[in-house]
């Protein structure tokens, strides 16, 4: 679905305007604790969220602040900051008590048992995010609804937290493989037209590539080591079943309400109602102590029991996208590795045009000094003496011939003794 449509539907539906005017109309920016306006928020500006019912799967925008967020959740500041758009924090996933917070790429949200709090974007992951768990909750479970409007049950149930976080991490191994991509399609031509013409402009081509890959390589090993660390800790992945739990708080909540009353004294005094410490005796209190931290520890070695028995979901879930993620690394390695290996060609290259260079210089040397030989025996023959060759009519061609005979020996014997010596090819 388009991102106008998503955007109408989370907007309220008495307006007649456009949908890029409501929303610039309805969603403020707040800079630093202050709107636009200049109006103070108490030191902690609003926010906008959307905001995704698990029950009936309507998404809607909503204004709240860190402390009502912080109320609302049962979560520390400390879990806010990793959703805030100022900072840059790694790929995150935290489960707490009452909600799981996600910070992966783009989607930043607060899981709960009841309803996903989302960060309000212009983002088109985020738009798809919220499209994609409204489509998943109006399935049947893992299936098609029904026609008639009932859902029929399924083996492949996964609670509304792990149906949230499933969309999350797709949302993100998505976008992280799709970067990949782009970056394998634009970057394999850049190489090999490097290994076939080297140029400054190739080069500083390749360079930026490499920048770009050590980047989104970094991103895709956090969100993998993310994964990978919440797959080894049981005790996080037990935590994160916020559906169950809240399902045996309330349980917890009831049966005690309904507990059977034991009169053990005057009328109208029970067990189960609350006592004055002052009016109770001492063995009472003990009593009472007692038996509430045998239901307490009865009630953390049932869910942990439980937890252990149905983290199997939760693993099955992490490691199919951790599947996803590996094999997203496994690509950027491997164009790593091809952009290694070019430069490593590239450096071939360059050491044998540095090599023939050398080999060029040494045979111009080498002729440099056989043809100095030539300004010796000129320097001889210039001396202001007298010499009786000199008065020879041919002594001046058996000088050249005999200077000539000699340099090109020398010459010879200079080329045998470099190959000899391996110091140019054969």
């Amino acid at each position: 679905m388009a991102a106008a449509d998503l955007r109408e539907r989370l907007l309220p539906p008495k307006t007649s305007t456009s949908t890029a005017a409501v929303v610039a109309a309805g969603r403020r920016t707040f800079f630093h604790g202050m709107d636009v306006n200049g109006l103070k928020k108490r030191g902690q500006g609003l926010r906008s969220w959307i905001r995704v019912d698990a029950a009936t799967g309507a998404a809607q925008a909503i204004d709240l602040d860190k402390f009502t967020i912080m109320r609302r959740c049962d979560l520390p500041a400390r879990d806010l900051r990793l959703l805030d758009p100022l900072f840059v924090y790694p790929s995150t996933i935290l489960g707490r008590e009452r909600a799981i917070v996600v910070n992966l790429e783009q989607i930043r949200c607060i899981i709960t048992a009841d309803e996903v709090l989302l960060l309000n974007s212009l983002d088109p992951y985020v738009l798809q995010y919220v499209e994609e768990l409204r489509r998943r909750l109006a399935m049947n479970d893992g299936g098609e609804a029904s026609p008639f409007g009932r859902r029929a049950p399924s083996p492949d149930y996964l609670p509304f937290e792990f149906r949230a976080l499933e969309v999350a991490l797709e949302a993100a191994c998505t976008s992280l493989d799709s970067q990949a991509s782009e970056l394998e399609i634009e970057a394999y031509p850049f190489l090999d037209e490097l290994t076939s013409k080297i140029s400054t402009k190739n080069l500083e081509r390749v360079r930026r590539l490499k920048s770009r890959l050590v980047t989104l390589t970094r991103r895709v090993q956090k969100v993998r080591d993310e994964i990978e660390q919440l797959m080894d800790d049981d005790g996080d992945m037990a935590e994160m079943y916020l559906t169950e739990k809240k399902i045996r708080m309330e349980n917890s909540f009831y049966g005690e309400q309904h507990l059977p009353i034991f009169n053990s004294g005057p009328p109208g005094v029970s067990f189960s109602a609350p006592v004055s410490p002052a009016s109770s005796p001492p063995e009472s209190r003990k009593l009472d102590k007692t038996l509430s931290l045998a239901r307490s520890r009865h009630s953390s070695g049932r869910s942990t029991d439980s937890g252990a028995e149905k983290i199997d979901e939760l693993e099955m879930l992490l490691e199919a996208y951790f599947v996803v993620i590996d094999n997203t690394l496994n690509k950027l390695t491997s164009l790593k590795e091809y952009i290694d290996d070019t430069e490593d060609f590239i450096n071939i290259q360059l050491d044998n045009v540095r090599n023939q260079l050398i080999q060029f210089e040494l045979l111009l040397t080498t002729a440099t000094f056989v043809v100095a030989i030539f300004g010796v025996v000129a320097g001889v023959f210039g001396m202001n003496f007298e010499i009786p060759f000199f008065e020879e009519q041919a002594a001046f061609k058996w000088v050249l011939l005999i200077t000539g005979a000699s340099g090109l020996v020398l010459f010879c014997g200079f080329l045998f003794y470099f190959r000899h010596r391996r110091l140019m090819p054969l």
